[in-house]
């Protein structure tokens, strides 16, 4: 189902298509006509995506048919060995990750997990990790660096799960532990934005030497519809929360709180998924190679230079 900024395109795209069918079943010449429609298609595609509000960008980002982290890792990646629970609890079908290898050089992943559809969504609660989701995630880190292999966290998630079984099992101490055990990691940390970005339940698995978003990604202390009913008391008005949080790629870059934006194809990452795993891999791999001369010391200073150095105020 197209968003409704894609409507115009999708109507174009269609009346190009049954036009398309029609010269061929007539054998009615309509290449002129179908050149005009082209041309007004790429127009409007270009005059579209080039000028998204903050708040399309936030749809795009939880447009269905994203790629996922499991989307990303059997892209890119080779040898994947999943790793399952947190030896504590359970297993948390929102967190997933293990080992593997990105072009030959072992490395040890972790990212949220969404469904593809209804019934997948509710098995991995919407990538709304609990407490055990972030203890496996911090197994993983334990075992980066035990064998000294790089740390790639994939962040999509609107936030940790605030439900009452969560609180029960110490979700907030949870979040406090894995922010301060990726923090102290000594191996290179590298965080990935595919999608949303939300809360503590995005930074627990964020605190990367590099953090990098795709472009139409998001990431934000709250999501616009939670923002928009705190401060305006109706959830109706992400829209202007959106704006308001400055919470999209360009934002954050220059914001300094990512290190690189990687580009999406022409209408987003879902519309061309191989393309979108090209621009990661390729991202990944220069991200790697430019921390791989730091030592373990220097990669912890690294990291804490970066945080430490966020946010700017006046005397």
């Amino acid at each position: 189902m197209p968003l409704e900024f894609e409507k115009p395109i999708e109507e174009l795209e269609a009346k190009i298509a049954e036009l398309e069918g029609f010269a061929a079943s007539s054998g009615v010449d309509l290449s002129d006509e179908l050149q005009v429609l082209r041309e007004r298609l790429a127009q409007l595609k270009a005059e579209t995506f080039s000028n998204l509000s903050r708040w399309e960008r936030v749809q795009l980002a939880r447009a269905p048919g994203r790629p996922t982290t499991l989307d990303v890792i059997g892209s890119i990646m080779s040898d994947f060995v999943e790793l399952s629970g947190d030896r504590t609890f359970g297993d948390d079908a929102a967190v997933v990750g293990g080992l593997a290898r990105l072009e030959g050089q072992s490395v040890v992943v972790v990212g949220h997990q969404k469904g593809r559809d209804t019934k997948e969504n509710i098995r991995r609660n919407f990538a709304m990790p609990h407490p055990e989701g972030y203890r496996k995630a911090m197994r993983l880190m334990d075992l980066a660096d035990r064998f000294g292999r790089p740390f790639i966290a994939f962040i999509d998630t609107p936030g940790a799960y605030p439900g009452i079984s969560a609180e029960e099992r110490g979700q907030a101490w949870v979040i406090a532990q894995s922010i301060q055990r990726m923090a102290r990691l000594r191996v290179p940390a590298i965080a990935v934005i595919l999608g949303e970005g939300g809360s503590g339940g995005a930074l627990a698995i964020g605190v990367g030497n590099r953090v990098l978003i795709l472009e139409n990604a998001w990431y934000s202390v709250i999501s616009p519809e939670s923002c928009a009913a705190i401060l305006w008391r109706d959830a109706k008005e992400a829209a202007k929360a959106a704006e308001a949080l400055k919470l999209t790629a360009p934002d954050l870059l220059s914001l300094g709180i990512v290190d690189r934006i990687i580009p999406e194809p022409d209408g987003g990452a879902h519309r061309n998924p191989a393309a979108a795993m090209a621009g990661i891999r390729q991202a990944l791999l220069e991200t790697l190679a430019e921390l791989a001369h730091l030592g373990p010391e220097e990669l912890f200073e690294d990291r804490y230079r970066r945080f430490r150095g966020l946010g700017q105020y006046q005397n």
